[in-house]
């Protein structure tokens, strides 16, 4: 039986505006609102190009900016957010298992291939990667939020417990130089650590990994998510 995968959908946002949509999905998620000054420095652009990439998303109707609640995506916004999101995580997962690229790659090129996968090959790669909830490095596609909600940040936990790491926030996923130092000190997905010490007077906590201390930065360590181990 064979399979027509069709072109991508033609009522998609360009690649500018699926990237804006993700990272404010992320945004909304955690913090509730999007926040324009902290979008600029994620996105790397100017404030201005901001605003005017704003108006050209609420003309479309991708996000709604009226009222005191400040800028949320609409319904259109969301839905087209999650499809991004799903594409690029399902696309992290194709390149980890299938062709084995190192997951200091992943999401970079991820992104390069995101926006081309039609709805026909995204269905392909569920079914062939047995519907993931959560991205190589943790993080929930949309609507599993709950499966990520009990864990903890290594920053919240208690000395010398036994935990298993869990998730890389979506923050560290951009962040190049954190993530190869993660991966090189093996803090990933899996991982079985414990925080030995933390010092609040210079933001540090050292973790022991594999008979290893490893050192972290507490804004670092907030965004490492971790499970108690049975």
């Amino acid at each position: 039986m064979s399979h027509h995968l069709v072109s991508a959908d033609e009522t998609r946002p360009t690649h500018t505006i699926e990237d804006y949509l993700m990272t404010m999905y992320v945004q909304e998620r955690d913090q509730g609102e999007i926040v324009a000054a902290r979008l600029a420095e994620l996105m790397n652009v100017a404030p201005a190009t901001v605003a005017m990439t704003f108006k050209r998303m609420e003309r479309d109707n991708w996000i709604s900016g009226k009222g005191r609640g400040g800028v949320h995506l609409t319904e259109t916004g969301h839905a087209a957010a999650s499809s991004v999101i799903r594409r690029h995580m399902l696309t992290e997962w194709l390149l980890v298992r299938i062709l084995k690229v190192p997951m200091t790659q992943t999401h970079e090129e991820a992104h390069n291939i995101e926006h081309a996968i039609s709805p026909a090959l995204e269905e392909r790669m569920r079914e062939i990667l047995n519907d993931p909830k959560v991205c190589p490095h943790g993080n929930p596609f949309p609507g599993f939020e709950q499966i990520v909600s009990g864990w903890i940040p290594l920053s919240d936990l208690p000395l010398n417990q036994t935990v298993t790491i869990r998730r890389l926030h979506e923050v560290i996923e951009d962040n190049h130089e954190l993530l190869n130092y993660l991966i090189t000190h093996n803090v990933l997905p899996g991982t079985q650590v414990q925080v030995v010490e933390s010092l609040p007077f210079n933001q540090t906590l050292s973790l022991l990994v594999n008979e290893k201390v490893v050192t972290l930065g507490f804004s670092a360590a907030r965004m490492i998510f971790a499970e108690k181990s049975n």
